[in-house]
Order: structure tokens, then sequence, then C-alpha cells
């Protein structure tokens, strides 16, 4: 097993499975512009790569498989840097979709917000009963674009997509699982076991036509594209407005936001 250490990520190719795991356990495994590009890299090498058949995304540590953005960035936007921040999150949901390969969700602990949307955007995700599940836009001021406000809906309905939206709510990884938003929850302790049986069944199937049966899959996420874009847009100019700076700022000063001085 060869393990390649990027500043923000590990990855590691185990026979004929490649692992990424996004290593920031001291943060909750949160994305800011360096984590998605080192996603991403890591995304297009072995996508570029015939030895890898599946690929796994998890999470390091014991509680976080991604816990939202980097909201720390935030209290201090940058319109520059939001730009880039948001394009490459856009890029590497991207990069899973069309990744010919099957791409798993290792769910290992909390999924929120973008870690959310990673488990939304990859191909199949399998949980550990420890996970949590959830979006946190409308807490911390900001909105899931790349996957939960659209794609989402297509998993679990739409009543239940604007709930989890626009609530802002935790879920267990068995109502997930209810709802059709993963595939398995198995203990916390035989996750990856797990993991590793179902990419063992994948590797028996035809590479060519697991990558036309995904590709084929995409439809709705290839439609959304321009829908993606201009919300992309949007999210830019509010972002470092008054609403983003009351969440984030309630958010890393452990406090409730203040949502309803917005209203009068």
């Amino acid at each position: 097993m060869n393990a390649t250490s990027f500043r923000n990520v590990i990855v590691e190719k185990r026979g004929m499975v490649g692992w990424i795991t996004i290593n920031r356990p001291d943060r909750y495994n949160t994305c800011d512009h360096a984590m998605y590009s080192d996603i991403f890299d890591a995304l297009r090498a072995m996508s570029g790569d015939r030895g890898v058949g599946v690929i796994v995304i998890t999470g390091a540590g014991e509680k976080s498989f991604c816990a939202d953005g980097f909201l720390g960035d935030l209290t201090n936007f940058s319109r520059h840097e939001g730009r880039l921040h948001f394009s490459m999150a856009q890029e590497v949901m991207n990069a899973i979709r069309r990744a010919p390969q099957p791409v798993i969700a290792a769910v290992n602990g909390v999924a929120v917000g973008g870690g959310n949307e990673f488990v939304i955007c990859c191909d199949l995700a399998i949980a550990s009963d420890r996970a949590r599940f959830g979006q946190a836009g409308t807490r911390v001021g900001s909105s899931p674009i790349f996957g939960a406000n659209n794609l989402f809906s297509a998993q679990v309905g739409e009543k239940k997509a604007k709930e989890v939206t626009f609530l802002s709510r935790l879920y267990s990884a068995e109502e997930a699982l209810k709802h059709g938003w993963i595939n398995k929850v198995v203990p916390h302790d035989t996750l990856y076991e797990e993991v590793q049986a179902w990419c063992e069944e994948l590797l028996d199937k035809s590479p060519a036509y697991l990558e036309l049966t995904k590709v084929t899959s995409n439809v709705w996420w290839e439609t959304l594209q321009p829908t993606m874009e201009h919300a992309k847009q949007t999210l830019l100019a509010l972002a470092g407005g008054a609403e983003m700076t009351e969440g984030a700022g309630a958010f890393m000063g452990k406090r409730k936001a203040n949502w309803r001085q917005f209203r009068k």
C-alpha cells in the first residue's frame, strides 16, 4: 500500500482501489480552497489511472467525514478568494460525477454542508452508524448550490430535500438510509471492511459498461450545470454581505445567529 500525502489529503492506492482521505481532523475536515484543490488533483490523478477501478472518499479521524467549508475564511471575506473557493468546489463535484470509475463515499462521521454534498455527488455512499448528515447554509449564511439544492431532490424527493436545506438540521445515518440518501449503514468499526467488499464486487464488473452506466446516469447533473453556474454568481454577489458575516461570525463565536434583525 503506497501512500502519498498532499498538504490536506492522503492518497492511497490499495490494490485497484484509490482512497482519498480528507486530512484535517483538527478542524473536522472542513474544506477551504487549498483542500478542494488537493481533492481535485487527487481525483484527476486517479481518474486517469487505468489501474484504479473504484475511488473511495473518506475523512481522517473518528468524528468527521467533512463538516462543510472552513468558515474562518468567511469572517474576513475576499471576493477574489471567494470566486476561487466556489469555482474549485464546483470543479471537485464535477470531477466526482465525471470520473470514469464509481466513486464511493465512506462516511465515517459528520457530513454537513459541503461534506453532505460530497455524499450527494458520489455514486454510492456507505455510512458508519455514528455518521450524521445535513446542510448548514441557512444557519451560517450560505446556500448549497452544488448538489443539495438541486440533484438532492432527485435522490430523496423535493419535500425532504427542501426540509434538509431550509431547516439545516442534522439527521442520523438510519434516517438518511430510510430516505435513499445513502446505500447502507454499518457498525462504525466495520465501515472500511464493508466499503472494501463493495469495491471488490465492483471490480468484478465490466469497466467499460460501468463507465457507460455512470455517464448516462449523469443526465440530471449535466442538465443542472447552467443553473449551478448562475447560482454560483448569485452566491458570490451575496458573499461578504451582512448576513454571511452574521452567520459565519456567530458560528465561529459559538453563539446563535440573530437572523430576525434582517426581517425588519
